[in-house]
């Protein structure tokens, strides 16, 4: 007889901020939106198109640093999140009773090469 399977947890609960994909979609417009703001300044500046997106994309850089700190420090508690609920989920894909939020050490038996389940 076969056991019913284990349901996984709720993926996000009630007030969660922006999810991973989307975050990570912000922050890549944001920054090439810098870099087109940059190189578009210097074309009307009579820098040569290509000349002025490679300095844009230089420039860039550092200025997306200073200017999405906000958005990075959003970023980066998003991937902090994922992170989460995927170790809670193989935890209860495991049949743990508690979850770990600490990464766990490789084991023994894969550090000295004995059966890490691949063939020589």
């Amino acid at each position: 007889m076969s056991t019913p399977a284990p349901t996984p947890p709720e993926a996000g609960a009630p007030g969660d901020g922006p999810g991973l994909a989307s975050t990570i979609a912000l922050y890549a417009v944001a920054r090439i939106a810098v870099v087109a703001v940059v190189a578009g300044l210097l074309s009307l500046a009579g820098v040569p198109f290509l000349l002025a997106l490679l300095i844009g994309l230089v420039v860039a850089l550092p200025l997306s640093m200073v200017l999405f700190r906000g958005l990075r420090a959003r970023l980066d508690a998003a991937v902090e999140a994922s992170r989460a609920r995927r170790a809670d989920v193989r935890a209860h894909l495991r049949g743990d009773d508690e979850p770990s939020r600490a990464p766990q050490p490789p084991s023994d038996d894969a550090a000295q090469g004995e059966t890490d389940g691949r063939r020589d």
